[in-house]
């Protein structure tokens, strides 16, 4: 299947997706993941991406773009993808669309992991990682053992500096802004699948197998 994974900061959309490769073998496609590799493989592209992050710029859509071509003509997306976190406006979508049917592909479904705004606020604020294992917690949803055997080994509970409410509040109401005309895109061409995100990676997954009539 080829899918387009949308949901907010927290939503599990990135979890799901690697679980997908994992079970399904279908391509997880992260563009921060592609950026990271270019820049680091020296890509043309990837040297036009280091370029404006050095100036301070925003990577503009066309390379975003240009490299998620570039990673769907390898083999090994042949047996599917799932493309996590892009598109993220409308403007995105419809170029997908073209790119998409460039390469005789088409979409079968776009995923919305839906969660409520409250939730994804203590998910994104409530995570800490712990200094002596790293592993990364939440201190509103993490089990209390898994965060009593960071404390008696001796670590703390570190939180990120823009894991601040005001920052991810920010985060989520751009979020909201911009992904409204996306589900609409999707769902006026009868692509759109909801999946309630709430609960344990395991419900989630069983939720959005159903929605995928899988």
């Amino acid at each position: 299947m080829r899918i387009v994974m949308l949901g907010a900061p927290g939503s599990g959309k990135g979890t799901q997706a690697k679980r997908l490769e994992a079970e399904r073998g279908w391509l997880q496609i992260s563009t921060g993941d592609l950026l990271r590799q270019a820049v680091a493989d020296r890509t043309e592209l990837g040297l036009r991406a280091k370029a404006a992050m050095d100036a301070g710029e925003l990577v503009s859509d066309d390379i975003v773009l240009g490299m998620i071509k570039e990673r769907l003509t390898k083999p090994d997306a042949g047996r599917g993808f799932v493309l996590d976190g892009y598109p993220r406006n409308a403007k995105q979508a419809e170029d997908l669309d073209h790119v998409l049917g460039e390469l005789g592909l088409k979409l079968d479904a776009a995923v919305l992991m839906d969660v409520d705004f409250d939730i994804l606020m203590k998910r994104l604020t409530g995570r800490r990682t712990c200094s002596k294992t790293g592993k990364v917690l939440n201190i509103y949803f993490s089990p209390k053992e898994e965060i009593d055997e960071c404390l008696q080994a001796g670590g703390e509970l570190l939180r990120r500096d823009d894991d601040n409410e005001e920052t991810i509040r920010n985060r989520l109401e751009v979020y909201k802004r911009q992904t409204a005309p996306l589900v609409d895109h999707y769902a006026a061409r009868g692509l759109l699948r909801r999946v309630d995100a709430e609960g344990t990676v395991d419900e989630v997954h069983g939720r959005l197998l159903a929605a995928l009539g899988l």
